[in-house]
């Protein structure tokens, strides 16, 4: 039955986002009713690649995301004492605008509250319940170009517009940390509006904490569009993506392509420039090798590498294939991703068909009893109370954690100093300055709130500590490849061995089996092998590795799959293995392209800023020179309804379009998209960002200035939610943060209470707490398992 049998959620939601939330619940056991208008949700009738569907049928990809759930239809305006019993017999409802049923004026997420105020009531807008911008209209592209994604990591070709990242990844993202705000609230017994913002849920999943690096180091990560590399890449037989997060990595690839006389420990460079000048070189070397040739060599190196799936692939993939990757969908018969983690033991649902509209309308119209439990709401944050051992490195393990310690948790991120944690080492920060390793603002944005502790675990000393430390936590989470547990001995029987009902979470990159286990996994080659990357870039190019959604959608889904497990443990007792591989998150999110091709025939491709969702979407540039000199200044604008349509034409000066009957439907509008374009081009092009983007919204348009991410503490919406509070520091100055991209009506008003722990600064704290001495510490310290700076060569930090 799952974890969450006995919790009912009301879904009032329309589109992927609210869909997608509902669908983690629903796996995880909770009773999902979807309350529809007569008409049903129009994600029953979407097909990205515009199959047709016939009247009684519904598309493919509601198919899958509505599995396990309940459809119920009514009339508002007639039946709304059937909403409210619904409602009030439910524990929470996950709402977002785009219906006749949400948008009725007792339905609001604040009027639900009132006249229900047991429940957690779980609003998704673009921007967020309240600021100057609540209203606006925004699609997944122009809240892109908002966020400073677009830009950011420098994705797409100095000669051209950038590029989106493509595939809806953001709606994806925003149901997961839907999901998970949920279930967070549910810890404290509900009662609660949860407001979450697609713009911010975008920031953290398409951005790397831009606005720290830019105050801390008084640089952008980047300034300018330039390509990985090596990044995908065409060999002889197809595409392939390989790439250097490390300096290690950089001199592996020289020695794995005959350049040994490369590798310069002592170069002023960073790797990525390093790698930039030998580009023709690395290009020519990988044109020479098959996929099979080149992914051999590399993963003997440990060098990241996936080839680039799609939907035509991607179920064909040896690993995948061996892991059971994909199911079939239970109604529609599709190929379909499975769960996107995996327990031990199995105690997610295992996907029911999806209902037909109306299905279970009379079912709960005849109910007497109710379905929801009533559970006293509770004082305090929603993870007070809970202690996590956090072994995590870079990105994905880190961002989890996070979450938990911005909200109650006890968080104690365990390093060395031989191994200190990834991001300490990627921000460029010359090794001759005073305690460069605690300047680096993506570790600081990453770990405010957590406890500072370094171990040598490869001594039998630091894993005794650790053994001992193990007894004391909740939970264990580790984001490693699985051999580097395996070698110290810390799987999950060890773990159960010291405290059997520890819940020990581990997020390989892809898996815990499988012929990849071992692979070294980046946010690009996750994005490579799960299909984000083939959407994303220009049609007659290679893809562009999105550089950002692999490891923070990892961490959300990670931390969705802890939230059961403990659900589990609270119900059972038992500690549980939880396996949250960041490929299987990946796939989730990519879903759409399997599932197209299956159930279709139909291979979705990258189209450069134009997607399947509006027409006209694209980047237009202004008439106005950017912060770096350069005449790259940019709006983005998408138009997805008729009437969005008809305030563009307003705005624009062409009326003819909005008369033009061959424009009149989405489908006459893309047929025509290169004239539109060259319009809206010429029209933007005597106009400043902040004009076209006053002129649109007036009319209704959604659209956006493509920010520099750097500069998101401009955009007043954010300042309005206090999305961002100044943390300081005892190395570095007060800095703005990016905060949770959800506000709690209970609390907490800040999220941030402590800055990003120093190298070991919390050691002596929770050694003593194990029962060792001044002197036991001091032992320790000397023989070098416990320290305060990296025991480290200055080439191994310089990356970046």
């Amino acid at each position: 039955m799952g974890p969450l049998n006995g919790y009912t959620v009301i879904d009032l939601s329309v589109g992927i986002a609210g869909a997608y939330c509902t669908k983690l619940l629903a796996e995880a056991g909770a009773t999902v009713v979807k309350v529809e208008p007569p008409e049903g949700d129009p994600l029953r009738r979407w097909s990205a690649s515009g199959a047709e569907i016939a009247p009684g049928d519904d598309g493919a990809l509601f198919s899958f995301l509505a599995c396990s759930k309940h459809s119920v239809v009514t009339d508002v305006d007639a039946d709304i004492d059937y909403v409210n019993a619904l409602l009030d017999g439910a524990d929470a409802v996950v709402w977002s605008r785009g219906s006749s049923v949400a948008e009725h004026s007792v339905l609001t997420p604040a009027a639900i509250l009132s006249a229900h105020p047991h429940l957690t009531v779980t609003s998704i807008t673009p921007f967020g319940l309240d600021g100057p911008w609540s209203d606006r209209p925004a699609t997944e592209f122009t809240l892109q170009a908002w966020s400073g994604g677009i830009v950011g990591l420098g994705r797409g070709s100095a000669d051209r517009a950038p590029v989106y990242v493509g595939g809806q990844v953001g709606e994806y993202l925003a149901g997961a940390y839907a999901s998970a705000a949920t279930l967070a609230s549910r810890l404290r017994g509900g009662a609660e509006l949860v407001d979450l913002s697609m713009l911010e849920t975008q920031i953290l999943g398409l951005t790397y904490y831009p606005v720290a690096y830019y105050e801390m180091l008084g640089r952008p990560w980047r300034d300018a569009r330039r390509l990985t590399v090596p990044g995908i890449a065409r060999a002889k037989d197809g595409l392939i993506d390989i790439g250097c997060g490390t300096a290690q990595q950089w001199f592996d690839l020289c020695a794995m392509t005959g350049h040994q006389d490369w590798i310069d420990e002592d170069s002023p460079l960073s790797i990525t420039e390093q790698a930039n000048e030998k580009s023709d070189e690395l290009y020519a070397w990988v044109e020479s090798q098959t996929v099979d040739e080149i992914r051999d060599l590399a993963t003997a190196f440990r060098i990241p590498n996936a080839p680039v799936a799609n939907g035509a692939n991607v179920t064909g993939l040896d690993h995948f294939v061996e892991r059971g990757s994909f199911v079939v969908n239970p109604r529609d018969g599709f190929s379909q991703p499975g769960h996107p983690y995996r327990t031990s033991p199995m105690v997610l649902r295992a996907p029911e068909p999806a209902p037909r509209l109306g299905e279970h309308t009379e079912h709960y119209r005849s109910r007497d009893d109710v379905p929801g439990r009533r559970q006293e709401p509770s004082a305090g944050l929603p993870f007070e109370g809970l202690r996590v051992l956090d072994m995590t490195t870079f990105w994905a393990g880190p961002s989890c954690t996070h979450i938990l310690a911005m909200l109650g948790a006890e968080v104690i991120h365990v390093e060395s100093t031989r191994r200190p944690d990834g991001t300490r080492l990627i921000a460029g920060i010359p090794v001759t300055e005073d305690q460069w390793w605690e300047k680096s603002p993506i570790f600081s944005g990453l770990n405010t709130n957590k406890k500072g502790l370094t171990l040598d675990l490869q001594s039998a000393a630091g894993r005794d500590l650790l053994n001992r430390l193990i007894a004391t936590c909740d939970v264990i989470v580790e984001n490693f490849t699985p051999r580097v547990i395996d070698q110290i001995g810390l799987d999950f029987a060890a773990v159960q061995a010291i405290r059997p009902d520890a819940v020990m979470l581990r997020m390989p990159g892809f898996g815990l089996d499988g012929p990849w286990r071992d692979n070294p996994a980046f946010a690009y080659v996750i994005e490579a092998a799960s299909g984000i990357s083939w959407l994303t870039g220009y049609p007659d190019r290679n893809p562009y590795e999105p550089y950002s959604v692999g490891d923070p959608n990892a961490g959300i889904h990670a931390l969705n799959a802890l939230l059961v497990a403990l659900e589990h443990r609270r119900r059972t007792g038992q500690g549980m293995l939880v396996e949250a591989a960041m490929v299987d998150a990946a796939l989730s999110v990519a879903a759409e392209q399997p599932i197209e091709f299956s159930a279709y025939g139909a291979l979705l491709n990258r189209d450069g800023n134009r997607g399947p969702t509006a027409a006209p979407q694209n980047l237009y540039r202004t008439n106005e020179i950017d912060e770096f000199g350069r005449a790259d200044c940019w709006v983005a604008v998408a138009a997805e309804t008729d009437e969005q349509w008809a305030g563009l034409c307003e705005a624009v000066g062409r009326h003819d379009w909005a008369a033009d009957p061959d424009l009149s439907t989405s489908a006459g509008r893309r047929a025509r998209h290169d004239d539109i374009d060259e319009h809206i081009a010429k029209w933007c092009a005597g106009r400043t960002g902040d004009d076209i983007v006053d002129t649109l919204w007036e009319r209704g348009v959604p659209v956006a200035k493509v920010m520099q991410p750097h500069r998101q503490t401009e955009i007043a919406q954010l300042a309005a939610r206090g999305f961002f509070e100044d943390v300081g520091h005892p190395v570095n100055a007060r800095t703005p943060h990016s905060t949770l991209p959800f506000t709690l009506s209970r609390g907490p008003e800040r999220v941030h209470t402590a800055p990003a722990p120093l190298l070991g600064q919390h050691n002596h704290e929770l050694l003593s707490e194990l029962g060792l001495t001044n002197e036991a510490i001091a032992d320790l310290e000397a023989q070098g398992v416990i320290g305060h700076a990296p025991a480290m060569g200055p080439s191994k930090a310089k990356t970046g």
